[in-house]
């Protein structure tokens, strides 16, 4: 983490530089956030040898004094949660924690005893590299270390449940390190249960709704999918998070009228389209439409991508899922029966519309403003349930029949739609137009 120059001044419960805690020596105080201060420290010389200043550290300090009984427990259980990943779930992705101790500080009762963290002290946060403008090369590897240290933690039975670019640090060798296990949820089989704490922004919609029970409030790990979701765009797009809002408060409110259907999923343009779509996927509006999309699967797509393979072969209702072709430019709440075509009744001319008006007077094609065919009109219209061919604004399409009952689609100006017409293209495969999406309305059979 950098130090903020402003933070500390003028600080009476702050450790002043050279203190001593424990076996080490601060340097200067860092940050604070939570119930947490940071400070850089050094091992103390007595401990390194004559000269021997060691290795860099950071001391997390949770002051327990003057804290409420049931305060004081949820800053020990905090540190308890830290400590027990740190022992159970060490990775090369994860900070590292070298020393767990109490304070002793007799000189400065607001800190006598503090629970203290030692741990491996990094470069800066994620936060800090998102106004620099990082390019797609340094963000995607930015990316894949998230998702590495995902992959573990979801495989060792743990969700974040604080994921975003404050708790994302950048090593001294420029990798990531996650960091920040307080509001960390040991799961049970698909789920566990946490206090209902966690950064608004970052938080999924189900959690708005989520009932407070005896144990808390249900956790999953498609909660940090979610998260992911917010941060990829962040780290695309300059630190713009993808719902619109001047607080937190109106993000929330922004995210949740996207959830309901009630607004369109709207990813900054700029963003390169694989990493729009990845995005996409991980901000599906509901728990199980964000479940395929695994912190592994994820990082899989991301490397054959980064390589420049080819997705290697999978069954049909994985390929997809393992390598995304394009983005998706509609909502990801837009939701879409495969069906088997036969001969068609007669055929209709769709002229593709795209409500985006900076796409609407582009002839290059664009990769940014191509749209979608679904592969199904009633599973979720994301980047797993489109066909390889895409289409753009002013696009001549055939279409031989219509569904009447497909899931509803919410364009860019709001408008929705159940109906989707049946698409058959030159090379004889067919796809999905949601109606949204051309403003012609033919007369066609239903689809059978």
């Amino acid at each position: 983490m950098v130090p903020d120059p402003t933070f500390g001044e003028d600080r009476e419960d702050l450790l002043p530089p050279g203190h001593r805690i424990g076996g080490w020596t601060v340097t200067e105080p860092i940050g604070e956030g939570g119930w947490a201060i940071v400070y850089a420290a050094r091992r103390a010389e007595e401990a390194t040898g004559p000269g021997g200043e060691g290795d860099p550290v950071a001391l997390k300090v949770l002051p327990t004094a003057g804290l409420a009984p049931r305060q004081a427990r949820q800053v020990a259980e905090t540190a308890r949660r830290e400590a027990e990943l740190a022992r159970t779930a060490p990775h090369p992705r994860l900070i590292r924690l070298l020393d767990t101790f109490v304070l002793t500080a007799p000189e400065h009762p607001q800190l006598d005893g503090s629970i203290v963290l030692v741990m491996e002290r990094a470069r800066g946060t994620l936060r800090d590299l998102l106004g620099t403008g990082l390019d797609e090369e340094r963000g995607g590897r930015i990316v894949a270390g998230i998702c590495e240290g995902l992959a573990h933690l979801h495989r060792s039975g743990w969700a974040h449940g604080d994921l975003k670019p404050e708790n994302i640090l950048i090593g001294a060798d420029g990798e990531v390190r996650l960091s920040d296990f307080g509001l960390a949820t040991e799961l049970t089989g698909t789920h566990g249960y946490s206090a209902p704490l966690g950064t608004p922004d970052y938080l999924p919609p189900e959690r708005w709704k989520e009932p407070l029970g005896e144990h808390g409030v249900k956790v999953r790990a498609t909660a940090d999918i979610w998260a992911l979701g917010i941060v990829i765009h962040e780290v695309f797009a300059a630190g713009v998070p993808p719902f619109p809002g001047a607080t937190s408060t109106a993000r929330s409110a922004a995210a949740q009228q996207y959830a309901e259907g009630r607004a369109a999923l709207r990813l900054d343009p700029g963003i390169p389209p694989f990493w729009r779509a990845l995005a996409a996927d991980c901000l599906a509006t509901t728990h199980a439409a964000r479940a395929p999309h695994s912190a592994e699967s994820l990082l899989a797509r991301i490397r054959a991508h980064r390589s420049g393979r080819r997705c290697p072969r999978l069954r049909p209702a994985l390929l997809l899922a393992a390598c995304t072709v394009a983005v998706v430019a509609v909502a990801a709440t837009a939701t879409a029966v495969r069906s088997h075509p036969g001969p068609p009744a007669q055929t209709g001319r769709l002229h593709v519309f795209n409500a985006e008006r900076g796409c609407q007077d582009r002839t290059d094609r664009d990769p940014r403003c191509s749209l979608g065919l679904a592969v199904d009109p009633k599973r979720p219209y994301t980047a797993e349930n489109v066909i390889s061919t895409r289409v753009w604004h002013g696009d001549v399409l055939d279409a031989d029949c219509q569904l009447g009952a497909g899931l509803p689609v919410i364009n860019e100006e709001d408008v929705a739609s159940t109906l989707w017409y049946r698409i058959r293209l030159p090379d004889a495969t067919t796809g999905w137009l949601p109606a949204v999406r051309t403003k012609d309305r033919p007369a066609l059979p239903d689809c059978h």
